[in-house]
């Protein structure tokens, strides 16, 4: 079979190299991406290798939509000459668009309801949806797909991409270990889900004035923030952008404060002590606080409590929880593997 992957985000990028990896030897991959800061950093650190066909548009309307136009103009030539029998995306508009044009059928992951306007762009024409079961079908049923279209699967996505090979693990300059590493993972801003939320400078500032005795890591996502991170934090903390793999950091990480995305998630699952402050509502971010996998932060004071409370405890439990719950998922490319092996179904 001839399937074609197309993936514009970090965590995209690690999971569906995943996929590949694992169906790779029995099906013929046309694998694509864009030019996107953080998913250009990932596949230089790990050497992966899609084919890149445009880029990112930014935070502006126009510029999505100038930079979809384009970006679908060149991948018609690509996907019509590679001929793929089906199309795989994170409810990518672009991969969706194109494989309702020519007649393919596209299948989605997504864990993500709360992306309104991709959801509203993709799930009308996408053949069949795989979800993690903690989403209920009706979070994506009310944008247009039926019900009977939407595939459940036992895990999070996290748990697939926390068990991915990195490789030979760069160093870490910004961590010290004669300190408590506490990493925070700023919120997206550009995104067309994304709200600019006014919380995270307060949260930081909160976190440096009163843990100011232990080693403070926030992870920017784009050049522009961090420029304006240092402006405010860079005597008191150190801000990186993520030219590293974030398992290996996590890895080294005492806690971590995430804004209810991929890191927060794996985070979690890899038994991290992780606080999440989420300024865009979620369901898997619900779902890993009512499984005490992560704690909410409901403000700059509460998240320090959290801080100080986890720094007083081994996190042995947050370890034990997370080992359970990852012990009981399944793996979603299995079932993958199944939708696409019968499509009558």
């Amino acid at each position: 079979m001839k399937i074609w992957i197309d993936c514009l985000t970090p965590k995209q990028l690690l999971f569906y190299q995943i996929l590949i990896d694992k169906i790779g030897k029995k099906h013929k991959i046309l694998f694509t991406s864009r030019v996107y800061g953080e998913v250009s950093g990932l596949m230089k650190i790990h050497g992966y290798k899609p084919v890149i066909v445009g880029k990112f548009g930014g935070g502006t309307r126009s510029g999505k939509l100038e930079a979809a136009v384009d970006r679908m103009d060149r991948l018609i030539r690509i996907v019509e000459r590679f001929a793929p029998d089906i199309v795989v995306s994170s409810t990518s508009p672009d991969a969706a668009r194109i494989a309702f044009g020519l007649g393919i059928r596209h299948v989605a992951f997504s864990d993500a309801p709360h992306e309104v306007a991709i959801m509203k762009l993709t799930l009308p024409l996408t053949w069949r949806l795989l979800t993690p079961m903690a989403i209920p079908k009706e979070e994506f049923s009310k944008y247009g797909i039926d019900k009977k279209r939407i595939v459940r699967y036992n895990a999070l996505d996290g748990a697939v991409t926390m068990k991915r090979d990195m490789g030979r693990k760069k160093s870490l300059p910004f961590l010290d270990n004669s300190k408590k590493n506490i990493v925070i993972r700023v919120e997206e801003e550009e995104a067309s889900y994304g709200s600019r939320s006014k919380k995270t400078v307060p949260i930081i500032r909160q976190i440096v004035a009163d843990h100011a005795d232990q080693n403070i890591v926030i992870l920017a996502r784009y050049a522009a923030q961090a420029k304006n991170l240092k402006k405010l934090f860079g005597k008191r903390a150190r801000i990186v952008t993520m030219s590293y793999d974030g398992r290996h950091l996590l890895e080294n990480t005492d806690v971590f404060v995430g804004s209810g995305g991929t890191m927060t998630v794996e985070s979690a699952l890899m038994g991290v002590p992780t606080v999440s402050y989420r300024p865009i509502p979620n369901v898997i971010d619900d779902y890993l606080v009512k499984r005490r996998l992560a704690r909410r932060g409901t403000g700059p004071e509460n998240i320090s409590n959290h801080i100080r409370q986890i720094l007083r405890s081994s996190g042995d439990a947050d370890r034990r929880r997370a080992e359970r719950e990852v012990s009981k998922m399944e793996d979603p490319f299995d079932v993958f593997l199944r939708v696409i092996s019968d499509p009558s179904k």
